[in-house]
């Protein structure tokens, strides 16, 4: 490749399953694009999380064909379990001392899935995949954001929790303690098992794996979709929670009576689901009527990547050099991390 001219950047989107490194520049161009392991630090450490990041961007700088030496403006790491102010400092500082740019910012994916989803300054987006998470962004530099630990700092819902709740109706149906409802038979056919009390029992006894459990939450969408009201009335609770955090983040930053962009990702929110998606909008309309919603169209590394880009510009990425990086990452498929 040509000598380095524009100013180079790297980003990060680390999630708990993957880690997608990007080196580009200012101009819109992406030099490289590689896939690897998480590199959370709520799973591998702090040490073990900076560990990979440095592996993964030694890789991903080779394959850059970027010249020894050759500056680096700006790094924009976006990483799960980056959630307390505390967590965010500790994790800036150790990697900006591993020297990989000259300015280093450190926050959480949700960011990433953030920009992607919209331009706007003023946003909120709200994650729905095996857990939930939302924050929002102001063009002052506001932000607005929850702890997102789970039950243990009151959250509710996402793909995980959704199918837990199917099991626990489908037990209670069964057994009488609750209504009778049609995930009975959602469950075990979903487990090929007789009763749900032996799907339970399987569960409990490591007969069947947890990890098989979560796909119950696909079952409870069809179910309350065919009119059953007991998972109809999960999937509702599911919209409230939702829009209560849009409420109370948006609220924080005074958006509620100004037009801003709501942005919905992760797996629950991306399939819309009919039930789901159509309570959110229609919530929505009443709680803020100059909202506007949308879905996640890019990777959500493209958001990591134009929030590095955003900075090389003095806060806004151009349009027109925001599509090339947009349709890079589009078109360029992830190299594999081997």
């Amino acid at each position: 490749m040509g000598p380095v001219s524009a100013p180079l950047y790297l980003a990060v989107d680390g999630g708990n399953s993957k880690t997608d490194v990007v080196f580009g520049d200012a101009g819109g161009g992406v030099r490289a694009f590689l896939r690897g392991p998480t590199a959370s630090p709520d799973i591998l450490g702090v040490p073990g999380a900076m560990a990979m990041l440095d592996r993964l961007v030694g890789a991903a700088r080779t394959r850059a064909g970027l010249p020894a030496g050759a500056p680096v403006a700006r790094a924009d790491l976006l990483l799960a379990g980056a959630d307390l102010p505390s967590q965010v400092a500790r994790l800036t500082r150790e990697a900006a001392a591993l020297g990989w740019a000259a300015a280093v910012r450190v926050d959480n994916d949700a960011f990433a899935l953030l920009r992607a989803g919209t331009a706007h300054p003023d946003a909120v987006v709200v994650v729905c995949g095996a857990g939930s998470n939302c924050l929002g962004r102001r063009a002052d530099g506001r932000t607005a954001r929850f702890p997102a630990f789970g039950p243990l700092s009151g959250d509710w819902g996402g793909g995980h929790h959704l199918a837990e709740l199917a099991l626990w109706h489908a037990a209670r149906a069964e057994d009488g303690r609750g209504p009778a409802s049609a995930l009975v038979a959602a469950v075990t056919d979903y487990f090929g098992l007789a009763t749900v009390e032996r799907v339970s029992a399987a569960l409990h006894l490591g007969e069947v794996p947890r990890e098989r459990l979560y796909g119950l939450s696909e079952a409870l969408f069809a179910v309350a979709a065919a009119g059953d009201p007991v998972a109809a009335k999960v999937v509702r609770r599911q919209a409230d929670e939702v829009l209560a955090q849009i409420r109370v983040a948006a609220g924080r930053l005074d958006l509620l009576g100004r037009a801003f962009a709501v942005v919905l990702g992760g797996g629950v929110l991306a399939a819309r689901h009919p039930l789901l998606h159509d309570a959110i909008v229609a919530g929505l309309a009443d709680l803020a009527p100059a909202a506007t919603v949308s879905g996640v169209a890019d990777r959500p590394a493209a958001g990591a990547a134009l929030l590095a880009a955003d900075a090389l510009h003095g806060g806004a990425t151009p349009a027109e050099v925001e599509e090339r990086v947009r349709s890079a990452l589009r078109e360029k498929p992830a190299q594999y991390l081997g």
